[in-house]
């Protein structure tokens, strides 16, 4: 590999970027999660989601061979071929419905686990890895999708080892921001998860081979945000005339 080749840089950049939008609904799925430790525990649950986002992707590019393996077909359902990328989008995409909807629900009814389970040191720590483990679960679904792009798009490994650890490395300085960003806002909140649940949808779909484009679902989500922006600085002028 010629570094100083333009195409290798422009090769580079290219999929950092990509990898970076492809893993916005990691950071989304774990803001969610990180939300429900204490504050004092958020950061280190946060760097070690990440870091075992960037641990599943090097994993899979280092096992190229096998990761390619998992399009083919294992058996067949009712004339329909299944291999092993389908069963994994399917199950990452049931369990991501289900968190999400469980989420949704508990948002929307103020529920929450009782003060005296929370309370606990030994409850706070079971917390904590269980959180830390739903992460590395949906880990590997978010990450397989990433690396057979990546696969796509080039064909050097150390272009694509080096574009995953940097595209993880900005993920980790916009993760607290935006984490703070969506616990301050409880409606901005609700529609990460609508959006984790769009991406279920998907997931599920694709193990069926119906392919949605994700820039669709950037798309709406791009909308929605801009339209929640526009009533947050609405509610903010209301409040600033009540107390005017």
């Amino acid at each position: 590999m010629d570094l100083l080749d333009a195409n290798v840089w422009i090769a580079f950049v290219m999929l950092t970027a990509l990898e970076v939008v492809l893993g916005i609904d990691n950071i989304v799925f774990l803001t969610i999660l990180v939300g429900h430790l204490p504050p004092a525990s958020q950061d280190r649950a946060r760097r070690l989601g990440l870091l075992f986002a960037m641990g599943t992707r090097l994993l899979l590019l280092l096992s190229l061979s096998w990761v390619m393996d998992l399009k083919d077909d294992l058996f067949t359902v009712l004339g329909e071929a299944v291999s092993g990328r389908d069963l994994v989008l399917f199950g990452g995409g049931l369990f991501l419905l289900y968190k999400a909807s469980r989420e949704i629900f508990s948002v929307v009814e103020a529920r929450d686990e009782p003060p005296e389970e929370r309370g606990t040191a030994k409850a706070g720590q079971a917390r904590f890895w269980s959180v830390i483990g739903q992460i590395a679960l949906l880990d590997i679904v978010f990450s397989l999708d990433s690396v057979i792009t990546a696969v796509g798009m080039v064909d050097q490994l150390p272009v694509m080892i080096a574009a995953v650890v940097s595209a993880v490395a900005l993920m980790m300085f916009a993760a607290r921001p935006i984490g703070e960003f969506v616990q301050a806002h409880p409606s901005l909140k609700v529609l990460a998860l609508a959006f984790l649940v769009m991406v279920g949808m998907t997931l599920t779909a694709e193990a069926f081979d119906f392919h949605v484009p994700k820039g669709y679902i950037y798309a709406a989500m791009a909308f929605s945000l801009a339209v929640e922006a526009l009533n947050i600085r609405a509610r903010r002028k209301r409040r600033a005339l009540r107390a005017a």
